[in-house]
């Protein structure tokens, strides 16, 4: 089965200061309900981040007791119903580029802003989703890329950067028109996170 065919309906991100309690916080919330872990794993800066998937109900009470367990070591959190689907994609590496028009890369300081922030952009403009970044070696940080006519990327870029400045998490926003081949083939390497969504 693809990852597209298997796409978890809703998303939810826990990022906390305490590895020690991160670990707790994965443990109570995975017993609460039947979750799939994407991810539980450092990223910088000395931060521990619980990305998990699934039905809206599941991820609400799963989230909700990860969310207390964590207490005051939650650095940042998010919880996404009906997260577009193409954020799963992202996440797991997808979204070849090839001819394109136009580029639209939006960067946040935060993961929770960026997959907010992403999510909001892919719902609200004409957009294709290229990829979406929150790997290691980003120093805490994250960045997506977006393509399709100017005046789509355009929009996608300020959907972004509204969301990520209301956070108070925005970096920069880069448009490249016309983008030249020797450019596309470098963009979005390496790959995030090795996200498998062919089951639990």
């Amino acid at each position: 089965m693809s990852p597209s065919a298997n796409r978890p309906d809703a998303l939810a991100l826990l990022e906390l200061c305490s590895v020690a309690r991160g670990y707790r916080a994965l443990d109570a919330l995975v017993k609460e309900a039947p979750v799939r872990v994407i991810e539980a794993n450092l990223v910088e800066p000395g931060r521990f981040l619980i990305l998990t998937g699934g039905g809206v109900a599941e991820i609400e009470a799963a989230h909700r007791v990860g969310l207390q367990v964590a207490g005051e070591d939650v650095v940042d959190a998010l919880l996404i119903p009906f997260v577009h689907g193409s954020v799963w994609d992202g996440l797991a590496g997808l979204g070849p580029v090839g001819d394109v028009d136009t580029i639209g890369i939006v960067e946040g300081s935060s993961i929770a802003g960026v997959l907010d922030a992403c999510d909001r952009a892919m719902k609200e403009a004409d957009v294709q989703l290229a990829g979406l970044r929150v790997a290691t070696a980003l120093g805490g940080k994250g960045f997506f890329v977006v393509h399709g006519t100017q005046d789509a990327v355009e929009a996608a870029i300020a959907t972004g950067a509204g969301v990520l400045g209301a956070r108070d998490r925005r970096v920069r926003e880069e448009l490249v028109a016309r983008p030249h081949p020797d450019f596309l083939a470098w963009l979005l390497r390496p790959a995030p996170f090795s996200v498998a969504l062919g089951g639990r």
